[in-house]
């Protein structure tokens, strides 16, 4: 592999330490919703009969402005929320976004409308590029006033399920745990530890069954609603179009699925083989899956705060733009990592236009996942602070799929720097994290397939869903064995899944991502230079292209195309068949 590049930075580079205003000290004020709407109303009546493109140009300018101003204040809402749920000021901020972000989007598809049928629209593209144009197009199928109460009735069930899950106490030998603090002990070298900490976690999620299931109940015949009143079949349609998936479609993606069927299932099945014999069981069961290696699975050498400081070395040797990035991050406190009592669960980046300000959650839990926020999550927000040169709110970011692309990608050209975080077993993680994605690929396609059945059979009842689910599981994941588990063999795995509650569809997204990734990684160990100049260049267009523009531009191959899949995975097992792995 590479050895890391040292990047000296000029004094320049750092001139955000000059007003280094740190998370804390953004301001939050809940915005007035009726100021909002009359000053983008305002703009919108004077863009209608505006005389000029020059004239337009300006209001765009300024309706975004005021977009971002609202959507800062949402996001530092929700920033805030997450890291502590029990917090009731922002318990009740994030219920009153709940109710008005429906208003914001009517206000924004009105904005859309307008854009579409400016009789100056060929100067405005020219300008502003036809992403924009593409993004409203889609976006204006997903809205009209009729919906307005049903939108705020399904960003409360969201919420609903979020709180379910934030609020998780697991007894665990006396003690209590929240989802992600229990994850270390789902892998811990004693068989008989993971089996009971699995099953302690598996029965959070049984007791919490009903409740889950009634709110995902909920969702699907609302969203459906919604769909039909918006003149589609179902819901499968609009779902796409709020992804704004512009140059795709439901066809193309079941193909990739059966291409990941074909090529992919047969290597996860050997990979889990191999598992079976170095961990020595006679069959791996679900609470072996985690378990990689008979040693214990590779773990961070450090606390979190050393962890963050390797990093620091890391994106300063990696690029000068890696470098400049990750101490921004510091400098502005644009993180919060390690999981408490109280903290929503998972991990995410999400953006600050106000501030020009990436932020990083995450629940640090004394596994490799850590590092992998650390290159995942500091990829997304690594593409986000690329591109905030990009005056537009819809530019910040791409559509999900390409912006996996920027996380999975980062997680590959920073291998060089692992032996930082894991010493002596940074070997054993490399083969775990390459290894670990061709797993993920038949899981992430099966959760697909099964978003497409939930929502082309929406009166399905939740037992149904959960047979469809096994079923689905069944196909992709063969290996998979229960040993008994009467929950999970009636099929409420999928329960766990975020995801599917929270943004329907978006989960074939980082199974596309991960074949543009693995290109990436390739690349990085033929030529690291040009690799990552392509990946720069990718992530300072953000979201100013569709995603297979964006792929062509990074000089990647469409993961559509024919023989993609089978050939990039092919490199990748030969990779690993080259690793003698019973040496971890």
């Amino acid at each position: 592999m590479n050895e890391p590049l040292k990047t000296n930075l000029e004094p320049s580079h750092r001139e955000h330490n000059k007003n280094p205003m740190k998370f804390e000290d953004f301001r939050y004020v809940r915005p007035v919703i009726k100021t909002i709407e009359d000053q983008i109303n305002a703009c919108l009546n004077k863009f209608e009969v505006a005389q000029s493109a020059e004239e337009q140009n300006e209001l765009i300018s300024e309706v975004n402005r005021l977009r971002q101003k609202y959507y800062s204040m949402y996001n530092i809402c929700h920033i805030r929320h997450t890291i502590d749920t029990r917090d009731e000021f922002y318990e009740e901020e994030n219920s009153f976004f709940d109710q008005n972000n429906p208003s914001i989007s009517a206000l924004t598809n009105r904005y859309y409308k307008l854009l579409l049928s400016s009789p100056f629209r060929a100067s405005l593209e020219e300008k502003w590029g036809k992403q924009l144009f593409v993004i409203a197009e889609l976006s204006i199928k997903t809205f009209q006033p009729v919906i307005l109460e049903d939108m705020k009735a399904e960003n409360q069930l969201v919420s609903e399920y979020v709180k379910v899950k934030a609020a998780a106490e697991i007894e665990f030998r006396g003690k209590k745990y929240t989802i992600p603090a229990l994850n270390p002990l789902e892998t811990s070298e004693d068989r008989a530890t993971r089996k009971e900490a699995t099953t302690a976690k598996w029965g959070f999620y049984e007791k919490n069954a009903a409740t889950i299931e009634d709110i995902f109940d909920k969702q699907v015949k609302l969203r459906d609603r919604i769909a039909k009143k918006l003149g589609y079949n179902n819901f499968i349609d609009l779902g796409y179009a709020r992804m704004l998936r512009s140059d795709y479609s439901s066809e193309m993606v079941a193909n990739f699925r059966k291409q990941v069927e074909e090529f992919v299932v047969p290597i996860a099945t050997e990979l889990y083989e191999r598992q079976r014999r170095r961990i020595g069981v006679k069959k791996v069961k679900y609470y072996d899956e985690d378990f990689r290696f008979a040693s214990g699975n590779p773990r961070p050498k450090g606390s979190p705060e050393w962890i963050v400081e390797k990093a620091s070395r890391m994106y300063n040797e990696l690029s000068r733009e890696t470098a400049d990035f990750f101490d921004f991050m510091q400098v502005k406190n644009l993180m919060d990592l390690v999981n408490k009592d109280g903290k929503a669960t998972g991990g995410y980046c999400t953006y600050i236009d106000e501030y020009k300000a990436p932020y990083i959650f995450s629940n640090f839990n004394g596994t490799s996942g850590d590092i992998d926020v650390l290159t995942h999550e500091a990829g997304h927000a690594f593409q986000v602070y690329s591109s905030r040169h990009l005056e537009i709110k819809e530019y910040s970011w791409p559509t999900y799929e390409a912006c996996e692309i920027h996380s999975m990608g980062m997680e590959f050209f920073t291998w060089p720097w692992m032996q930082l975080f894991f010493e002596e077993d940074t070997e054993k993680y490399k083969f775990a994290h390459l290894s670990g994605a061709i797993l993920f690929l038949p899981y992430g396609v099966a959760i697909d397939e099964f978003q497409h059945f939930v929502y082309k059979n929406p009166e399905a009842s939740p037992k149904e869903r959960n047979q469809a689910w096994r079923e689905v599981e069944k196909k992709y994941l063969p290996h998979r064995d229960y040993d008994g588990n009467a929950f999970l063999e009636q099929g409420g795995f999928w329960h766990r899944q975020s995801h599917v509650f929270t943004t329907p569809f978006y989960y074939i997204d980082y199974t596309l991502a991960q074949i543009c990734a693995f290109q990436f990684w390739i690349k990085d160990q033929q030529d690291h230079q040009t690799a990552w100049q392509d990946y720069l260049n990718l992530c300072k267009l953000g979201g100013s292209k569709s995603f297979l523009e964006l792929v062509k531009i990074a000089n990647l191959e469409s993961p559509f195309e024919k023989n993609c899949v089978e050939r990039i995975v092919r490199e990748v097992k030969s990779w690993l068949d080259q690793v003698d792995d019973s040496k971890f």
